[in-house]
């Protein structure tokens, strides 16, 4: 015991979570910060021992452990100095139940033979509210597609409704990946359209008169994301004859977590507007950038 609190006064971990809410099977990342208080030098990372996890649910006791999270890498860790470690609980444990948990993270110092624990951290997983899915197709090097799903859900974030992105396969039994893309009005319900190319294109309404639009790929990368402004026409999604999904009215509104991000000739917000049957991103229409020259047209 003794020694136990010794070697917890001479390395301090803590663990640090970017927020207190996820989704089920949204990607879950925990950062273990270790600070050395010891007066020399420490190896850590020797083994994928030497930084493991536990989980507990407040209701139902202790959570099984899927797979071990990966935690390899030796480092040295001088005195007075603090290392991070960054690791995806989600598919360490097995979280599919709503509910609340915590989490603790233990450093085990081989050399010392001791080991030193964090505080517990809180966490909770909530459920998503389905609003839209769709099956799609990815071709093979041979033989038929692999098909997938993409599925749009929300979910209420300190009193705040979030709309979710979801990849899976076509059962919904693999889970590709996970993740919020933006805030969303009660109010309003998203569009979404899969186009010819498997890309999901959506539209959705973050306050009172804007709106985001994200284009994401099969593999459920954002390729595009812009922000849109109801002007004297609402923003909505529409195809041209070429199937080509692009954003009719409302005027396209430059910020700075557009993805292409925005160029420097980029007209102020109050003065851009769009022409809706040109094939261009300036002017409204979204699609994957081929290329540097692409992106300048």
């Amino acid at each position: 015991m003794a020694s136990a609190l010794a070697a917890a006064s001479q390395v301090a971990v803590e663990i640090v979570m970017e927020q207190e809410q996820y989704l089920r099977e949204e990607s879950l990342p925990v950062k273990v910060r270790v600070t050395n208080h010891s007066g020399q030098t420490i190896r850590l990372g020797t083994d994928n021992e030497w930084l493991s996890f536990a989980v507990e649910s407040v209701d139902n006791g202790v959570v099984s452990k899927v797979v071990n999270v990966p935690v390899t890498g030796e480092f040295l860790l001088e005195s007075a100095h603090v290392a991070t470690r960054k690791v995806d609980l989600m598919p360490g444990f097995d979280l599919t139940h709503a509910g609340r948990y915590t989490v603790t993270a233990t450093v085990r110092i081989k050399e010392w033979n001791d080991e030193t624990t964090s505080k517990p951290k809180p966490f909770e997983i909530v459920r998503g509210t389905k609003l839209w899915e769709q099956e799609f197709g990815v071709p093979t090097a041979a033989g038929p597609p692999e098909m997938r799903k993409y599925v749009l859900q929300q979910a209420n974030y300190r009193k705040q409704l979030r709309l979710y992105a979801r990849l899976t396969d076509a059962s919904e039994n693999k889970i590709i990946r996970v993740f919020p893309i933006g805030p969303l009005v009660s109010f309003s319900r998203p569009e979404a359209q899969v186009d010819q190319t498997s890309f999901l294109h959506v539209l959705f309404q973050t306050g009172a008169r804007s709106f985001l639009f994200l284009m994401l790929s099969p593999d459920g990368d954002v390729v595009v994301r812009q922000t849109y402004d109801y002007t004297t026409t609402r923003p909505v999604l529409r195809a041209n004859e070429q199937g080509r999904i692009y954003v009719a009215g409302g005027a396209r509104r430059p910020t700075a977590t557009d993805i292409p991000a925005p160029l420097a000739t980029d007209l102020p917000a109050s003065t851009v507007t769009f022409d809706s049957t040109s094939p261009t991103n300036r002017t409204g229409e979204a699609r994957p950038p081929k290329d540097a020259k692409d992106r300048k047209k």
